[in-house]
């Protein structure tokens, strides 16, 4: 039987072109969080409410979304390392518009623009990577392309808030813009030659094919709800984080962005430790530890402990999320063969839905059940999200994996 997820081996080696990839994701990640733990001083310079702020994420994961399918067709058809440079190269722009917006709106619409751009990177990253890497292996080998993107998040929420109380939010964006545009030209640099001017792989009839692989698979509709789940339930909190730790009277951006960074710090541990802990627990296994560990998570910041204990609750809660994303990226690598971005573009659009979905029902329940209630509830479906995974996903070939 096609076994996606069996048990990788001890000393692995992946080709370069791995750490290029790993480079391209952590170059787009410095700008997802980036907001984050300074939207109260974004909420104060505009005279908005936290919430109207939060909305900039909320618009950030929803054209982050909308824009997959089309990502992942243009990926397919023209290559996926062209497409990469083009988007590293927009988000870099975007972010220095941003830094420039002289009103609300301005800079909601330069985040949309960066969504958009940032949304051709990731999914493509991951599509890339399954390209290079054997099932087998290819866990931890997404593991090493996820590093990149951690360490993006990690620097990304940990320097904004610093740079935030330095020089403002301005200044953050500016900063971000110029790494974006320095990693295009380095990326288009690493895939100089026939991984940049290979001919398309793909017709328009090909993926139209792809999509009725990847629909028909039943993996398909368990991989998308999921991811649909955790984004909701986890990244929707990320834009409060800030608020919350307000109420509590720590008010420094640096310490917003420290808490939120601890999120990050979990996910690279996370990329260390796959290769040990997959064959110990096995994916099962690694799915319900994943959602029971944010679980416990969740329930522990309801009970609003000091930053230095928050940090370290993030830090386990990316451990945990990772566990069970992982996998999920894995299954969803092996809907098809012949239009992979396709289906990991689809799996990102669900994911970012998820995140549009989250901050606006993390607003509403903190507006009217309160703390404890929003949170205690996430934690509820991240348990159910665990042991449903475990028990409805299953090792299953593409009808267009060749033989």
């Amino acid at each position: 039987m096609h076994e996606p997820l069996a048990r990788p081996p001890t000393d692995q080696k992946f080709p370069p072109a791995i750490n290029i990839i790993a480079l391209a994701s952590f170059s787009a990640a410095l700008s997802t969080r980036a907001l984050d733990p300074v939207l109260p001083h974004v909420a104060e310079e505009f005279s908005i409410s936290i919430t109207t702020a939060a909305s900039i994420a909320a618009g950030y994961a929803l054209i982050y979304a909308l824009i997959q399918p089309i990502v992942g067709a243009a990926a397919d058809l023209f290559g996926k390392a062209r497409l990469m440079t083009l988007c590293l190269a927009l988000l870099g722009a975007a972010c220095i518009l941003g830094a420039l917006s002289t009103t609300f709106s301005g800079l909601f619409a330069s985040r949309m623009l960066a969504g958009i751009a940032s949304g051709g990177v990731f999914p493509v990253a991951l599509g890339l990577t399954a390209d290079l890497v054997a099932p087998a292996k290819r866990q931890v080998a997404i593991g090493r392309t996820l590093a990149g993107s951690m360490t993006g998040n990690l620097l990304g929420a940990t320097a904004s808030g610093i740079i935030g109380d330095l020089v403002g939010w301005r200044g953050v964006l500016v900063i971000i813009g110029a790494l974006g545009l320095i990693a295009a030209v380095a990326v288009a640099a690493g895939f100089r030659g026939a991984a940049l001017t290979a001919r398309p792989k793909s017709d328009l009839r090909t993926l139209r094919q792809g999509y009725r692989t990847i629909l028909a698979n039943p993996n398909a509709r368990y991989c998308y709800s999921a991811v649909f789940v955790e984004g909701c339930c986890v990244f929707g909190l990320f834009p409060f984080i800030a608020a919350l730790l307000f109420d509590l009277g720590e008010t420094s951006l640096s310490i917003a962005g420290i808490v939120i960074a601890g999120f990050a710090v979990g996910g690279l541990f996370y990329t260390f430790t796959v290769s040990r802990f997959l064959p110990r627990l096995g994916v099962k296994g690694m799915m319900i530890a994943g959602g029971s560990l944010v679980a416990l998570q969740l329930a522990a910041l309801a009970l609003g402990p000091g930053w230095k204990v928050q940090f370290a609750i993030m830090l386990l809660m990316g451990w945990g999320f990772y566990m069970i994303h992982g996998c999920l990226q894995v299954f969803a690598s092996e809907l098809s063969v012949e239009a992979r971005a396709t289906a990991m573009s689809l799996h990102s659009f669900f994911f970012f839905m998820g995140q549009t979905v989250g901050p606006l029902a993390y607003g509403f329940g903190l507006a009217h059940a309160g703390k404890a209630p929003t949170l205690a509830a996430s934690a509820v479906l991240m348990v159910l999200l665990g042991l449903a995974c475990a028990a409805l996903l299953r090792p299953r070939a593409p009808s267009d994996a060749r033989a």
